[in-house]
C-alpha cells in the first residue's frame, strides 16, 4: 500500500508521513531499536530485533507492494522519527475481516499529535484495504496511548494482566481494543 501526506505538529515542525520503501531500511532499523530501547510499552527489546537492516528494506518493499498491509515512516528534518503499520490477522475467511496496528514514536516526539497523526493514517489505509476492525494491546499503565486510541473510537474489549513479562517491570497488564470501521 502507499500512503504519503504532510501534517504540522503541536510544536509548528512538519512531518511527512509515508509508506517506508526499501530505501529506508537502515534509518528504521536505528528507529525501531532507538524506540524500543527507550521504553518499555512496545512489544520487545532492540536485542531482540529479528531485522537486520537488508532484512528490514525487503519488510518495507513488501508492505509497500501489498494490498493489504503497511508500513508507515515519520520524517521530521530528515530523520526517522516514528513508525506504524497495519497487518492481516490472518488469511482465512474469518479472520481476513481483522487487521492488527501497531505505533511507535520516538520519545522526544511524544505529545506533538504525531501518534495520533500515525493511528488516523493506518486507519484510513485499514478502510481502503476493506477491513472491517482494527485491533491493537497497550500496555495499561500506557494512560497517553489509551487516551489516545479511545479518542478515534477504539474500544477495549479485554484485559491480560500477565501480558507482558517486562525485564524492568516484571508483568505488565495488556489492555486489548478494536475499532469497528
Amino acid at each position: 500500500m502507499k500512503y504519503n501526506q504532510k501534517i504540522l505538529l503541536k510544536n509548528g515542525k512538519e512531518a511527512l508521513l509515508r509508506n517506508g520503501d526499501s530505501s529506508d531500511g537502515l534509518a528504521v532499523f536505528e528507529n525501531f531499536n532507538a524506540a524500543h530501547a527507550e521504553t518499555d510499552y512496545l512489544l520487545s527489546y532492540p536485542d531482540e530485533n529479528s531485522f537486520d537492516p537488508e532484512q528490514e528494506a525487503r519488510f518495507l518493499q513488501a508492505k509497500t507492494n501489498s494490498s493489504d498491509e503497511i508500513e508507515i515512516i515519520a520524517i521530521i528534518d530528515g530523520k526517522v522519527v516514528g513508525t506504524a503499520g497495519i497487518d492481516a490477522v490472518g488469511r482465512k475467511h474469518k479472520l481476513r475481516h481483522r487487521a492488527e496496528l501497531g505505533v511507535s514514536v520516538l520519545k522526544e516526539y511524544w505529545g506533538l499529535g504525531l501518534g495520533k497523526a500515525l493511528t488516523k493514517a493506518c486507519i484510513q489505509c485499514a478502510k481502503e484495504a476493506g477491513y472491517t476492525q482494527v485491533e491493537l494491546n497497550v500496555v495499561a499503565e500506557n494512560k497517553a496511548a489509551i487516551s489516545l486510541y479511545q479518542s478515534l473510537g477504539f474500544e477495549e474489549f479485554g484485559r491480560n494482566p500477565r501480558g507482558f513479562n517486562s525485564r524492568i517491570s516484571g508483568y505488565q497488564e495488556l489492555v486489548y481494543m478494536r475499532l469497528e470501521l
